[in-house]
């Protein structure tokens, strides 16, 4: 299996650090041992700077602002969650229970952290280069889709163009929270007037409507 993994991947990684990679929080605290966290920490500072350096020699004519939204586009959790998914990530990794049971395999967050945490294994095996080849076999191909990067980059501004253009109400979003303070959750529910059009879920009112957005985008898709 981690020779499919790696094959997809295209980079080399130690058995012992992909394990790591994979292994989300959740199976950590039900069987003992470490996590994926700090690779995905220095993963998503690998993938930052390689893709910055990447956009910045390859757009000369895009000011400081405009750098900044394609960067943010491309290296979003929405982003690499649709990389994750084109190699099958899911089925690789190490989850809980709990998460088992909540369908986590398809969660964007624990994919897209998944995958930065494969790019620091990358980098750590053997530096730059190597976790330079997942970023550019599967991220950077990404800038291609211009359309999908603007709504990866600013989901609630896309969305409320689309609905303009659809001659639809702008978007409204429904608020509502569980969980104690430290561990509060937030869920947004996106409207067009009575219309229902998607729902998320955060750990900030922010990330919430930025899902529900997302949801809702997928929505008019279907339309």
């Amino acid at each position: 299996m981690s020779d499919e993994l790696l094959g997809r991947l295209g980079a080399e990684i130690s058995p012992e650090l992909l394990k790591l990679a994979l292994t989300h929080s959740s199976f950590a605290y039900e069987n003992g041992g470490s996590d994926n966290e700090r690779l995905e920490f220095l993963g998503d500072s690998v993938l930052g700077y390689l893709v910055a350096s990447h956009i910045f020699t390859a757009h000369q004519e895009l000011s400081e602002g405009e750098l900044t939204k394609l960067k943010n586009g491309v290296v979003s959790a929405q982003a690499l969650a649709v990389a994750a998914n084109r190699i099958d990530l899911g089925k690789y990794l190490f989850l809980g229970k709990g998460e088992e049971q909540t369908e986590g395999r398809r969660k964007e967050n624990i994919l897209a952290d998944a995958f930065e945490a494969l790019i620091g294994a990358a980098y750590i095996h053997s530096g730059l280069e190597n976790a330079g080849k997942i970023i550019s076999a599967h991220i950077l191909p990404l800038l291609d889709d211009s359309d999908a990067l603007r709504e990866f980059a600013d989901p609630k501004t896309s969305l409320a163009v689309k609905l303009k253009k659809l001659n639809r109400e702008e978007p409204t979003y429904e608020m509502s929270e569980s969980g104690p303070e430290h561990e509060r959750i937030y869920f947004a529910t996106c409207f067009s007037g009575k219309l229902s059009l998607g729902s998320g879920s955060g750990r900030t009112k922010r990330k919430a409507e930025t899902d529900a957005a997302l949801s809702a985008l997928r929505t008019l898709s279907e339309l």
